[in-house]
């Protein structure tokens, strides 16, 4: 697999490992990954399972980053082009 390191590099320093911002890219770059293994291998179970759980941590992620400070969420989102969390 390839990992996307614009996203890594552009999320700040490197002392920041476990911030919220890291783990968001981190977690968007093995979805991408998942996705293309998917679109070979459509039967593979398991693997959608997996995306599907790691998917749900990246939303539970981006939800708890909305609450605390909104600003952050947007940049991230906007980094990494992905959509934001759904309003009620």
């Amino acid at each position: 697999m390839i990992k996307n390191l614009s996203i890594r590099s552009s999320l700040g320093p490197k002392d920041q490992k476990g911030s919220v911002e890291s783990q968001v890219g981190y977690l968007t770059n093995r979805i991408i990954g998942l996705t293309q293994h998917l679109q070979l291998h459509r039967r593979d179970y398991s693997t959608q399972r997996g995306l599907r759980k790691i998917v749900g941590k990246r939303t539970r992620l981006l939800a708890y980053l909305s609450k605390k400070d909104i600003n952050r969420y947007n940049d991230l989102i906007s980094q990494l082009g992905i959509r934001g969390l759904k309003t009620r």
